[in-house]
């Protein structure tokens, strides 16, 4: 679409970085507003989200590197140019994991209670991510002739093949995380565990990501079992066999009591 929005001399506005960053500000305003309520020190909330965004950007690119390394051997200047695109997912969401329950016990805050508050901040963080992704042509689909909601990209920066109608995966990625963005707020008032938010949130994705898979036409994660199991969807299956053992772990172990207010 345009992944580059504005130039002027040799200062460049990416709209892929242009998006990361109004989906962390709409996530930072989120969680913010909801560690207030919960009775949380906001300020170290904050403090949270940036590493969490920071290790987060760091694990996602370190991961994309890994499957280019071909590519990024030749050209490693690029490594540091994640604004043109080229994260993975699961990379981030890793490091994002580790930086929350690392400084939530480092700040002695509440660890499970504040991964939940996160989750909400994070799906639509992730979905404003995707824009960029559509934007800069990455984690495109597979050649969709004949479907009327296919898109063609064709400025030459984009990193999707040119001219050739595609199904717009960044977009059904979107999608979904907006749909695990509404399910959460729904479930934050009404969760039956401290915990619940994080393990919905890994087990939509989970689901919602194998689907996209099927349409995504950019093959550099490879495949497990090609062309039928992508290396995505293979890690899909532990996140969601991994949510589903912590949904009865944590169940049992922190319950939330139906006498007290749900948070």
């Amino acid at each position: 679409m345009h992944p580059l929005l504005l130039q002027i001399g040799f200062l460049k506005l990416h709209t892929y970085g242009l998006m990361i960053v109004i989906g962390f500000l709409l996530g930072l305003s989120l969680i913010y507003s909801q560690g207030k309520k919960e009775g949380l020190n906001p300020d170290r909330i904050v403090d949270i989200s940036f590493w969490g965004l920071g290790l987060g950007l760091l694990g996602g690119r370190i991961v994309y590197i890994l499957t280019r390394l071909d590519y990024f051997s030749q050209r490693p200047l690029e490594i540091f140019y994640f604004w043109e695109g080229g994260l993975v997912f699961y990379g981030g969401f890793l490091g994002g994991v580790f930086a929350f329950w690392y400084f939530s016990k480092k700040y002695k805050l509440p660890m499970l209670k504040t991964m939940d508050m996160a989750v909400p901040s994070l799906a639509i963080a992730h979905m404003w991510g995707r824009f960029g992704c559509f934007f800069a042509g990455c984690c495109f689909g597979k050649p969709a002739p004949g479907v009327p909601w296919a898109v063609t990209f064709r400025d030459p920066l984009s990193l999707a093949p040119p001219g050739i109608p595609l199904h717009p995966t960044q977009l059904y990625d979107a999608l979904n995380a907006f749909i695990i963005f509404c399910v959460t707020m729904y479930l934050r008032n009404r969760k039956k565990f401290t915990g619940q938010l994080l393990v919905v949130y890994m087990m939509l994705y989970s689901v919602g990501r194998s689907i996209v898979e099927i349409y995504r036409g950019d093959s550099i994660r490879g495949f497990v079992i090609e062309p039928y199991l992508s290396t995505s969807q293979f890690i899909s299956i532990f996140i969601f066999l991994g949510a589903l053992y912590l949904w009865f772990y944590w169940g049992k172990k922190y319950p939330i009591s139906t006498n007290v207010k749900n948070r």
